[in-house]
Formats: structure tokens, C-alpha cells, sequence
């Protein structure tokens, strides 16, 4: 494992520290959002629907739109240097907000600078790879993203201990953020061959094989049911668990992520990335049904969280490597400009969906909601998608 992890272009390895660094500095603040929301401005589970929602989905409107341009112009490093400064700059300025309606404009400008750096960045990483090690090279950099994520929630948890103001916290955000752009400013464009006819943007995908367009509706489904993860904090609150606390078990899940998603991402590169996906998705519905239902056992919540760290590492490098495999190699950015557009605009209506209904109904059936439509998309993604998994000499999918 760590000959191929030290074989892996320096690409992988600058995109890898980029996410480390921008990640301990947007999950600092990602736990502290609903906390600041509650206690700071007095905002319930539908306002957080709602800032979620809208600052997911116009963000991944822009991944669409920065991939098809990525695509055109051959051109990947300046999408995504401009995506995390304008990140960096965001962040800190949470601070200063004195309303909920300020928050989601911040957290949309967030969002926009995920939105321009996202697709091009995926394509990146695919393009500097041979498709053997791209199960390797997705799992690696979402390892070093997620080891951002338990160092961020960390140093929230610890700053909360000692007591300093989430406002002075969310200023910190800064000294990241620096370090993230100056990072990526150090990558290589990776070389792209022309190709004979310039990419024409198609809204019915032409260009694209039909079992990549199956591939996105099953995402559709599932993403439907994979609200904002600010409600799995936001429950753990609610059942009593210590305000301080809150950034622990985020970091918990995290870390689980960083730990297992190498091998597990690489392991997806030998026996298949659709038996990963799909096993992962059902360990999610369990997660959700198992949350839902318990409302006092606080000791329980750091199992599931744990549990739900598995479910992180088994899906997100291989989800983004299937794209790749299914998809022609002058559209990926525009590939994964869809992906990103599939899961990002449907968390619009997940994140509002969960959040009526448990404001209208109960935790219990918007936790159960959720874990249906997982368990629904991991049996059509078996039965429905049909794709054979390429071996580690890249040989490629059937379509």
C-alpha cells in the first residue's frame, strides 16, 4: 500500500494537502453552524434546512458549469485556485453575521468557491492517474481531506473548552485558508490531449453512455435521502449530548474516514467499485434507522458515528472513480460537473424535506425517510446500473 501511495503522481499529493488545510478550516465552522444558529441567532431546524439547502444546490450548479469550462479549455489549475480563495475569504467573515438570512449568504459564497474548484479538481486527479490506481489516488486524497475534518472539529471542541466565543473561532478560519491557496497555487496543469472536436454542452448528456446516465438518477435517489450531516449534529444536541462535545463526534467520524478510506477506496480498484457503493450505502440506511430510533442512549451516538465514518470511506473515492470509468476521457470535467450537479441541487429538497418533517412530524420519520431511500438506491445501483468493474490492468466498463 505505501509503494503505491508513494508512485502516485505529486498532483495527487498537493491536491491531497489543499484539502487537508481547507478542511480543517471549513469543518471548524461546519459544527459550529447549527450551534451559532441556536444559540447566537435563535434559528431552528427549518432555517438550517434552508441555508443548507440553497447553498448546496447553487453550488453545484457552478460544479456543472466550472467542469463544461474545464473541459473547453483544457484547463483545470485556475478553476480551482480561484474555488478555495474565495473560500478562505468567506469563512472568517461568518463571524461578523447578525442574522440567519447573513449566514446563508456567506455560506452561499462558500459554496460558489466549492462550486469552481470541485469538477475541475476531480477531473485533475483522474487525468494524472491510469485508471488501475484511480480508486487509490481518490481514496488517498479523500483520506488527507477527511484528516482535515477531525483536526478542524478538534480544535473547535478545544477552543469551546476554553471557552472562547464561536465568533473569535470562526475569525481563526483564516490562518488555513492561506495556507490552502498558496498550495494550490503549486500545482501542475496536468497535460490534455485535444481532442479532434471541441466538447459541445448537451442538457440531455448526449455524448455520454447510458449506464452513466442510470448511474445519476440512482445518485439522484439517494442523495434525496442524504441531507445535510448538520442534522446528525443538531440530533446529537437535541438528545443531550454536551455542546462541547458536538465537534468530538464529528471528529469521530472523520477520523474513521480518514483511516479507511485509502484501503477501502484502493480495495475498489480490485474487486469493483459498485459492491463498495452499494454496501456503503445500506451501511448508511442502518446509520439513519438506528439514529432515528435512539433518543436517549447518548453513549450509543459514538458507535453510530463511528459506523457512519465506514460509510464516508467506502463511498466517496469510489463514487467519483466510477464516474471516470464510465465516462469519456475529453468530457471528464463535464462528468463530473453532473455528478456534483446531481448530488448538490438534490440536497435543496433533502435538506428542506428533512428538515419539515421533523419540525412537522418527528426525528424519527425524517431519519427514516432517509434511510429508505438508501436502502432503495443501493438495490437499483445493484440491479438496474449494470456495470462490470474494470480490473487493475484499466481495462474498461461494459456500456
Amino acid at each position: 500500500m505505501l509503494k503505491s501511495l508513494f508512485a502516485l503522481p505529486s498532483t495527487v499529493w498537493l491536491l491531497g494537502l489543499v484539502s487537508f488545510f481547507n478542511d480543517s478550516a471549513s469543518e471548524l465552522v461546519y459544527p459550529l453552524v447549527p450551534l451559532y444558529l441556536a444559540s447566537v441567532l435563535m434559528a431552528g431546524p427549518k432555517a438550517l434546512g434552508i441555508i443548507e439547502g440553497i447553498a448546496e444546490a447553487t453550488g453545484s450548479l457552478l460544479k456543472l458549469f466550472a467542469g463544461v469550462l474545464a473541459d473547453r479549455t483544457r484547463s483545470t489549475k485556475y478553476w480551482v485556485v480561484a474555488g478555495y480563495s474565495l473560500a478562505a475569504l468567506g469563512r472568517p467573515i461568518l463571524a461578523l453575521a447578525g442574522s440567519w438570512p447573513v449566514v446563508l449568504a456567506l455560506r452561499f459564497s462558500d459554496r460558489v468557491g466549492k462550486g469552481l474548484r470541485s469538477s475541475p479538481r476531480d477531473a485533475m486527479l483522474a487525468l494524472c492517474v491510469a485508471p488501475h490506481q484511480r480508486g487509490l489516488a481518490f481514496g488517498f486524497h479523500r483520506a488527507l481531506d477527511n484528516a482535515g475534518a477531525v483536526v478542524g472539529p478538534l480544535l473547535a471542541a478545544w477552543l469551546l473548552y476554553r471557552g472562547m466565543p464561536i465568533r473569535d473561532i470562526l475569525l481563526w478560519t483564516l490562518a488555513p485558508g492561506v495556507m490552502t491557496v498558496a498550495l494550490a497555487l503549486c500545482i501542475r496543469e496536468p497535460r490534455r490531449e485535444a481532442p479532434l472536436h471541441k466538447p459541445a454542452f448537451s442538457w440531455t448528456l448526449q455524448g455520454f453512455p447510458p449506464v452513466f446516465k442510470r448511474y445519476l438518477l440512482v445518485l439522484a435517489l439517494f442523495t434525496l435521502g442524504n441531507s445535510s450531516n448538520m442534522f446528525l449534529l443538531l440530533r446529537a444536541r437535541e438528545m443531550g449530548l454536551a455542546e462541547s462535545q458536538v465537534p468530538l463526534l464529528w471528529a469521530l467520524a472523520s477520523g474513521m474516514a480518514m483511516l479507511f478510506s485509502t484501503p477501502l477506496s484502493a480495495l475498489s480498484d480490485r474487486l469493483g467499485r459498485t459492491r463498495l457503493i452499494v454496501g456503503g450505502w445500506a451501511v448508511y440506511g442502518v446509520f439513519y434507522l438506528l439514529l432515528g430510533l435512539n433518543g436517549h442512549n447518548l453513549w450509543l451516538l459514538w458507535p453510530l458515528f463511528a459506523f457512519y465514518g465506514l460509510f464516508m470511506a467506502a463511498t466517496e473515492g469510489a463514487e467519483k472513480a466510477l464516474v471516470a470509468d464510465l465516462a469519456p476521457k475529453e468530457l471528464l470535467g463535464t462528468a463530473y460537473g453532473w455528478f456534483n450537479l446531481t448530488a448538490g441541487v438534490m440536497l435543496l429538497p433533502a435538506s428542506m424535506l428533512f428538515g419539515w418533517l421533523w419540525q412537522t412530524n418527528s426525528p424519527e420519520t425524517a431519519f427514516g425517510f432517509s434511510a429508505g431511500c438508501a436502502i432503495l438506491a443501493a438495490l437499483l445501483l445493484k440491479f438496474w446500473v449494470p456495470t462490470r468493474s474494470a480490473h487493475a490492468s484499466g481495462q474498461p466498463l461494459e456500456r
